[in-house]
């Protein structure tokens, strides 16, 4: 549980809320999240099914569930920990007994595709009722002939829906192989099981719309019994809720990702959490770092927060501590793995924590909601708490061998796929800092843009970018003027379909190449090309960027014969600096609700005097 909410307290609240029409905030959003006990967890999960459908800052999902046992208790674990992670579920269970014709038909898809469907498997489906325990190859065959069964339902129902069908690995009862008496018999069993959980997994190779989750993996490492041989022959009901728990949770980091829910800085305290002892007390040599436990833990935090970097978090630095010793412990421990460049941000000072950690996302361009703070002082998280709720928080206290597994449990950080931009995202904030010790020696900001010699690169989506302009979409809250998130498989369908236009722009300046930032999805009609959304990274506001998109937009609507450029702007409550984008792009507003457009016909288009666009030919991505 959280520092501050304890399970009793936190049903009440969620009574509270519920009953008076308002989704949790996020205090109690992060404690719904920490729940390990599933009796609580479910007790939650049945008080939210009276959220209303207004969620506020909760992001609405549509999630389907098929499975080929009774669900039990499953919806109401899988809402509390979808909400926990700031989704607003509906959940669409779907009818007993016809799993197999509903994957076949896509039956979820009656009214309309939903975002995901989970899909609750259990050994019934692969395993025959009948088995000859001295036949154990028949059995290999049975297993296979079943999971080519599963790909072909699957490959049919992405025929006929976009939904993402989620599968996930199964663990082997043991009344299945406590049954073969053969050692070594059992121990080919055993690995025909790994096979089929290993092809289980290999499913998600079929299709972009197709994702699996290692259920089997996830149940070894939680402290929780996996079945209930009583349910199951009473009801069909073969796991637990402490196992259905551990799926809703697999399920809920797949769909943070999905939705662009993920974290992206990792702001980190020193004393005690990236080492051991108090660096005023014991100075830099005395500090536990590597060797025997406990600075073994530490050393061991600090590799697996190096791999996070390596794979595009942003680290932040937020210690109570003097500047001058830790930058020498920073620059001249043998064991230390993470060095001073190793951070985007950096508050060393004794002021409060809430206060850095607000002043640092300011300096990175991003929500405090972008953040995890990692911290050994229950006094310290309390305070962020408080001032910051929407922080996720991470207890280093206690036993320091639990250090790494206390940060990675919740996926914070989880994408559905890595891209280039990610891995050098870290190195794209450092530069950010420089660029704003540059900005002040200039004595106007346009003289400032032209000395930054910007350039905006335009080229059409390709297979390699769809995968980063869908996490654009699924992330950007601010600078997003419509709240279209068009996912990996719709933006690979548009940017193939000849009556779309699917655009990637990427930046650079003097100090770097920020990557890809920005996206536009363009319906391109004979006459009228419309925007159905165009979406910045906030790191590049500021400089022009969007009116550089506007005007590369207009010329290659020009270039096609259109006569005029139709945009929208939908307010969402957070996307408020993108409200005036049309008017400033030089768009006449029209009678329709939000829309825009600019004549062709006339004028020059927005793009301003300091950008440079440059324009490359990329094929377009394959289907």
């Amino acid at each position: 549980m959280t520092d501050t909410i304890v399970e009793t307290d936190l049903l009440a609240l969620l009574r509270d809320t519920t009953g008076a029409g308002t989704p949790p905030g996020p205090a109690v959003r992060s404690a719904l999240l920490q729940l390990d006990d599933p009796k609580t967890a479910l007790r939650a999960g049945k008080i939210l099914q009276g959220l209303r459908p207004e969620g506020g800052e909760l992001r609405p999902v549509r999630v389907g569930i098929l499975a080929t046992c009774t669900i039990g208790s499953y919806p109401h674990l899988l809402r509390t920990a979808l909400v926990g992670t700031g989704a607003l579920p509906a959940l669409e269970p779907g009818t007993y007994g016809m799993f197999e014709i509903s994957l076949a038909t896509a039956a979820f898809a009656e009214h309309g595709d939903p975002d995901v469907v989970s899909c609750l498997l259990d050994e019934s489906y692969f395993l025959p009722e009948d088995w000859d325990a001295t036949d154990v190859p028949a059995l290999e065959e049975h297993l296979a002939t079943r999971l080519a069964d599963l790909r072909q339902l699957l490959s049919r129902s992405n025929e006929l829906s976009s939904a993402t069908l989620l599968v996930h690995t199964l663990p082997l009862p043991a009344r299945v192989s406590d049954s073969i008496i053969s050692r070594r018999a059992r121990t080919r069993l055993a690995q025909a099981w790994h096979r089929l959980n290993a092809d289980i997994l290999a499913l998600a190779d079929d299709s972009n719309r197709i994702e699996a989750v290692d259920l089997a993996g996830a149940l070894a490492e939680n402290a929780v019994r996996a079945r209930d041989d009583r349910l199951h022959a009473f009801g069909d009901m073969p796991y637990t809720d402490g196992a259905l728990l551990v799926l809703a949770h697999e399920v809920r980091r797949f769909v943070q990702a999905k939705l662009g829910l993920s974290r992206k800085v990792l702001a980190l305290d020193l004393d005690n959490t990236l080492w051991g002892g108090v660096l005023g007390e014991v100075g830099a040599e005395g500090v536990l770092l590597g060797g025997l436990y406990p600075g073994n833990c530490y050393q061991q935090l600090q590799r697996t927060v190096t791999r996070l970097r390596d794979q595009g978090v942003v680290l932040a630095l937020a210690s109570k501590n003097d500047a001058e010793p830790v930058e020498r412990a920073l620059t001249e421990h043998p064991d230390m793995l993470l060095r001073t460049e190793s951070f985007s941000a950096t508050a060393v000072n004794w002021q409060p924590k809430a206060g850095n950690l607000r002043a640092m996302a300011d300096s990175l361009d991003l929500a405090t909601g972008s953040f995890v703070f990692m911290d050994d002082s229950p006094f310290e998280r309390g305070q962020v708490a408080a001032e910051l709720p929407d922080v996720a928080l991470v207890p280093a206290d206690g036993d320091p061998a639990h250090l790494v597994r206390s940060l990675l449990r919740h996926g914070w950080f989880d994408v559905i796929e890595l891209t280039a931009t990610d891995r050098t995202r870290p190195e794209l904030y450092r530069t950010r800092a420089r660029r704003n010790e540059f900005s002040g020696g200039f004595g106007s900001s346009e003289e400032y843009l032209h000395a930054l010699g910007l350039e905006l690169t335009a080229t059409e989506a390709t297979a390699y970018s769809v995968p980063r302009l869908a996490q654009l979409a699924a992330r950007t809250n601010q600078f997003n003027l419509t709240g279209i998130r068009y996912d990996e498989p719709a933006t690979a369908a548009m940017s193939t379909d000849p009556a779309h236009l699917v655009a990637a722009f990427s930046v650079r300046d003097r100090f770097g190449d920020e990557g890809v930032t920005g996206a536009a999805w363009v319906e391109r009609g004979a006459d009228t090309w419309r925007v159905t959304n165009v979406v910045l990274s906030c790191r590049v506001l500021g400089r022009g960027v969007e009116l550089a998109i506007a005007g590369w937009l207009a010329d290659r609507a020009r270039a096609a014969g259109a006569t005029t450029l139709q945009g929208r702007f939908v307010p969402s409550g957070r996307n408020g600096v993108a409200g005036e984008f049309w008017n400033r792009a030089g768009f006449t507003p029209t009678d329709g609700d939000g829309v825009f457009e600019l004549d062709l016909t006339t004028g020059n288009g927005p793009t301003p005097a300091w950008i440079n666009i440059v324009e490359i030919e990329g094929s377009r991505a394959s289907s």
